[in-house]
């Protein structure tokens, strides 16, 4: 991940098993991570039963909030591709009783196609 791109708030791609190794006691029994992608401290992942968003607060990082979301949760998804000026992609996600979207930006080295593909297969269930 670029700096520049950290700076930015754009998230970019991490190894699954990195992830893994980071984040496994996150995990129910059998739960795989698929994909993830991380911004400057914060990380989102993409399991086989749930996306977790990992929000750490505060100036050194050690206070962390774990967001788990079902998919079954998720309504509405969208993924905005990057244009020739906007170099970041974008991931739109509408929860069950929540009026306002989860909004996550991309730099221009991930895949959008592949976290549509993600969605589309766990969501759409």
């Amino acid at each position: 991940m670029g700096l520049f791109d950290g700076v930015l708030g754009n998230a970019s791609s991490i190894e699954p098993r990195a992830a893994t190794r980071e984040f496994g006691r996150l995990l129910a029994q059998g739960e795989e991570i698929h994909a993830a992608y991380q911004l400057i401290r914060d990380s989102f992942l993409f399991t086989d039963r749930r996306l977790i968003l990992v929000d750490k607060q505060g100036v050194t990082g050690r206070k962390v909030e774990y967001h788990s979301i079902p998919y079954r949760s998720i309504t509405h998804f969208a993924v905005e591709t990057a244009g020739t000026f906007d170099l970041d992609a974008e991931l739109k996600l509408w929860l069950s009783g929540e009026p306002e979207p989860i909004t996550k930006q991309f730099g221009k080295g991930v895949d959008v196609y592949e976290v549509q593909a993600l969605l589309s297969t766990y969501v759409v269930r």
